[in-house]
């Protein structure tokens, strides 16, 4: 893990929120995890430390808010439709809420390189 990370490792969304993270795989390149969020429930505020390709399984709508809780994104505001699987760079600290009527199921590969 890259020494510049400023979060705390207890904010790794494996550690933070294991409810809704459940690893796949990893080994010193990358890792890869399987998220799932019912619908009506957040995610506590956790890490992403590495960037990812995100593949949705499931979409239903959400919103991200910054670790104090501040308005980041809301899917429910994009017109068009969204693409199956996106890159995202590391995310700081966030929650996630399930915002839609079905669960929110995504799988990411983390590239740690």
């Amino acid at each position: 893990m890259p020494g510049d990370w400023p979060w705390p490792d207890e904010l790794d969304a494996l550690i933070a929120a294991p409810k809704h993270h459940t690893l796949i795989f990893e080994n010193e390149r990358m890792r890869m995890l399987d998220t799932r969020i019912p619908p009506g429930d957040t995610v506590p505020v956790h890490t992403h430390r590495w960037p990812a390709v995100y593949y949705t399984v499931q979409f239903s709508h959400f919103i991200r808010r910054d670790g104090d809780g501040n308005l980041l994104f809301d899917s429910r505001t994009v017109t068009g439709e969204f693409p199956p699987a996106r890159w995202i760079e590391n995310l700081p600290p966030h929650s996630v809420e399930n915002v839609g009527d079905v669960e929110v199921h995504l799988v990411s590969v983390e590239l740690k390189d």
